[in-house]
């Protein structure tokens, strides 16, 4: 069997490989807002305390998730920097 070793990528692979990690931000931002506002609809069918926890957590889970988001975006940004030099 023949090894492959150092093809070269380029064209469409290239913008694939580059776009890569940032394909799941956009699910990943919405499962977290979805999930939180789920808990907190949960909550307030225990609880008797509609719409409190839902308004509360699915806010929280806005900021959290932009959070995450612009974080993450930042971290892939410097390692692509990086990964040029």
């Amino acid at each position: 069997m023949k090894k492959i070793v150092d093809q070269e990528i380029t064209g469409v692979e290239k913008s694939f490989k580059d776009a890569g990690p940032y394909l799941g931000l956009g699910f990943q931002f919405a499962a977290t807002i979805v999930l939180l506002i789920l808990a907190g609809s949960w909550l307030d069918g225990r609880l008797n305390t509609s719409p409190w926890f839902t308004a509360v957590l699915g806010l929280f889970g806005g900021f959290a998730g932009t959070y995450n988001l612009i974080k993450t975006v930042i971290e892939l940004g410097k390692k692509q920097d990086a990964a040029k030099k």
